[in-house]
């Protein structure tokens, strides 16, 4: 005899940046409801998307996001969800209900689409879409073990607050951004640093910006 597999349900419980971390990190508490069923373990597959079309967007987000979705006018068309990152997690055993961590790094390179668009935002709520997968492992009549796939029809969605987002960042590169440079790129760029004997790379973006505005 074969016992029904357990049906789980998800929801995002909170977000909050994970102190202290060796990088910019968001722990996402996860509940995980198996409507009383007793559940030996829980292999997820996530799937964190960013619902891009779930928001509005101010002058200044839209000129910053131009890179990632064009001009304004063209949204209708070229605005969409991005995907964030994908991970997986081992959920111990539990009885009906649990709540389980979900460590998400942040990167703060610009040449990842979702990093752009975080950053792009000045205040608000990340629409947020978690997409779920996997193996839940169940006990069954007499208490034999018995294994079910998760439908990635399992989901949950979620508003994180950009602040938080920009909390974690802050933590670890305050009033900071990093820029990705082509190696031939970054000796042209010290070369000029070195032959105007600039302080900082700051100074010398400075004065290429000075020059390309006059």
């Amino acid at each position: 005899m074969t016992a029904a597999a357990p049906e789980l349900r998800f929801t995002v419980l909170g977000v909050a940046p994970e102190r202290p971390a060796a990088a910019p990190t968001l722990r996402f508490s996860l509940g995980i409801d198996a409507g009383g069923a007793a559940v030996r373990s829980v292999m997820l597959e996530i799937q964190l998307r960013i619902a891009a079309t779930q928001r509005g967007y101010d002058a200044a987000e839209q000129a910053k996001l131009a890179e990632l979705f064009g001009a304004p006018h063209r949204w209708a068309d070229t605005l969409r969800g991005l995907l964030w990152t994908q991970a997986t997690l081992v959920v111990p055993p539990f009885d009906g209900s649990t709540v389980a961590d979900l460590y998400v790094p942040c990167t703060y390179d610009f040449e990842v689409a979702a990093a752009k668009y975080l950053a792009a935002l000045g205040d608000g709520d990340v629409p947020l879409e978690l997409l779920f997968s996997g193996t839940v492992f169940y006990a069954g009549p007499a208490g034999a073990l018995q294994v079910s796939r998760i439908s990635w029809s399992a989901e949950a969605a979620h508003r994180l607050p950009v602040r938080v987002w920009r909390e974690a960042i802050d933590g670890h590169f305050p009033h900071s951004a990093w820029l990705r440079l082509d190696r031939d790129a970054f000796d042209r760029l010290a070369a000029f640093k070195a032959a105007r004997t600039l302080p900082s790379w700051e100074a010398a973006l400075d004065v290429l910006l000075q020059d390309a505005e006059t």
